[in-house]
């Protein structure tokens, strides 16, 4: 069993940076893809990007050139490094670990999730 706690978050302004971290305890996270969701207020969550266990990469095209996700080498942290924000980007980040197939945007592949931390982005 996984368990993931998130933290990083905080207030930035628009075209400021910020860097989340997501650190698992209970099991190594290295069979798991590791995916970072939001939910904006009054909004639906949605998925941000995912690291897979080959290290691949994939990105909502809203963040995509502008957000990175990475692993360290020991597989007990995932981060999500953001750049030129914005203030549609404000919102509560989550991570989650989940063994799924192409679907790394669906909630529904992610068996973990953390509990969450809020970026805001000011104008």
């Amino acid at each position: 069993q996984v368990q993931l706690v998130e933290s990083g978050g905080g207030s930035v302004q628009a075209g400021g940076s910020l860097r989340l971290s997501c650190a698992a305890s209970g099991y190594s996270t290295s069979n798991y893809a590791m995916a970072w969701f939001r939910q904006g207020p009054g909004k639906e969550r949605e998925a941000v990007g995912v690291i897979y266990t080959s290290g691949t990469t994939s990105y909502a095209d809203s963040v995509k050139g502008r957000f990175t996700i990475s692993r360290d080498n020991a597989n007990t942290t995932t981060y999500l490094q953001m750049r030129n924000l914005k203030p549609e980007d404000t919102a509560m980040y989550y991570c989650a670990a989940g063994i799924f197939g192409s679907a790394w945007y669906s909630a529904s592949s992610y068996q973990h999730w953390g509990q969450g931390t809020q970026v805001t982005v000011s104008s």
